[in-house]
C-alpha cells in the first residue's frame, strides 16, 4: 500500500503483546490467587482500535512503534492479517510493549501496561508520515503514547477530518489539546478524572461519548444528553470491549453515518467483544454487528 494512499481511519497509538491470566476472581492488594489459564494475544489500545476499524470495513492505517523482537513480529503479522497499513510503524531499540492482564470468571479485568516501544514514538515520526494523517477521514488516538505525539497528530489532521480521542489511561489534558478534539470517548471512571463533561465542553470538545458497559453509552454535547441503550449479552471477558467500541464508531463516522447510528453500532460491537477471550480475537466483523443491529 502506497505511503500517500488515503484512509478512512488512521490510528496513532500503542501496540502491545497481551499476557493474560484467567482466575476465579481478581486478587485484592497483597493477595495471590491461582490462575486457571494463560494466553498471549496481540493488543494495545492503538492496535486493537485499528484492527477493530478495519474489521468494521474501514480502510485503516496504524502509526506507532514496535521493538525488534518476537512480540513485534507477532504484532506486525496481526496487522497484515487484518489489512491494516503499517508503513508508518517505527522499529525501535526498546522492547515491544506488554500488558499484564488478569481476567476473572465474571468477565472483569485488571491491567498493568509496560509501555516499552510505545513511549519511543516521537513528534518527528509523526511529521515524517504527515501525508497519512492528512489523508484520514477520521483520526483516532489514545493516551498510551506520549501526549505531545497525540497533540501533534491532531494538529496535522485535515480540516475536514473527525478527530477522536479515547483518553485512556486518563491524564490531565491541556486546553490546547482539548480544543483540537471533536469527539472524546472516556468511560465513567475516566470522565471524572478529566474534570467532568462541563469542563471538557467549556474547553472546546464538541461531543463527549461516555461508555457505560452494560448500560450502553451516553452522548453529551452543548445541546444536551442522548442515551444509547445497551445490547445485552452475558460477558466472558471485557478486555478490548472499549477498543471495539472506538474502532467501530470511527469506521461508521468515516463513511458518513450519523453520530447516533454510529453509536448504536459501536455499542453492539463493544458488547459482542465481551463474548470472546482476549482483545484482538474478540473484535467483531461488521457483518456480525450489522446482523445484530437488524434484530434490535
Amino acid at each position: 500500500m502506497a505511503i500517500d494512499s488515503s484512509f478512512d481511519v488512521v490510528v496513532v497509538g500503542s501496540a502491545n503483546l497481551d499476557l493474560v491470566a484467567r482466575t476465579h476472581r481478581l486478587p485484592k492488594p497483597g493477595e495471590t490467587v491461582t490462575g486457571s489459564n494463560y494466553f498471549e494475544f496481540c493488543g494495545g489500545k492503538g492496535a486493537n482500535q485499528a484492527i477493530a476499524a478495519s474489521r468494521a470495513g474501514a480502510r485503516t492505517a496504524f502509526m506507532g512503534a514496535l521493538g525488534n523482537d518476537h512480540a513485534g513480529e507477532t504484532l506486525r503479522a496481526a496487522f497484515k492479517n487484518d489489512d491494516v497499513d503499517i508503513s508508518a510503524v517505527q522499529v525501535v531499540s526498546e522492547p515491544t510493549g506488554r500488558a499484564l492482564i488478569g481476567v476473572s470468571d465474571d468477565g472483569e479485568n485488571s491491567i498493568i501496561v509496560v509501555p516499552g516501544a510505545n513511549h519511543a514514538i516521537t513528534i518527528g515520526d509523526i511529521e515524517r508520515n504527515a501525508k497519512i494523517i492528512t489523508s484520514a477521514k477520521v483520526l483516532l488516538c489514545q493516551l498510551e503514547v506520549p501526549l505531545e505525539v497525540v497533540q501533534r497528530a491532531f494538529e496535522l489532521a485535515g480540516k475536514n477530518a473527525i478527530r477522536i480521542l479515547n483518553p485512556a489511561p486518563a491524564q490531565s489534558l491541556s486546553k490546547e489539546l482539548m480544543q483540537l478534539v471533536d469527539v472524546i470517548i472516556p468511560n465513567e471512571h475516566e470522565i471524572k478524572l478529566l474534570g467532568g463533561s462541563n469542563m471538557l465542553l467549556k474547553h472546546g470538545v464538541k461531543s463527549i461519548i461516555v461508555t457505560q458497559g452494560a448500560l450502553g453509552a451516553l452522548m453529551i454535547t452543548d445541546k444536551g444528553e442522548t442515551q444509547i441503550p445497551p445490547f445485552k449479552v452475558d460477558p466472558v471477558d471485557s478486555t478490548g470491549a472499549g477498543d471495539a467500541f472506538c474502532g467501530m464508531l470511527a469506521a461508521r463516522l468515516a463513511i458518513g453515518q450519523s453520530m447516533e447510528n454510529a453509536l448504536k453500532a459501536a455499542v453492539v460491537s463493544g458488547a459482542l467483544a465481551t463474548l470472546t477471550e482476549g482483545a484482538v480475537p474478540s473484535l467483531p466483523l461488521w457483518s456480525l454487528v450489522s446482523s445484530k443491529l437488524e434484530s434490535m
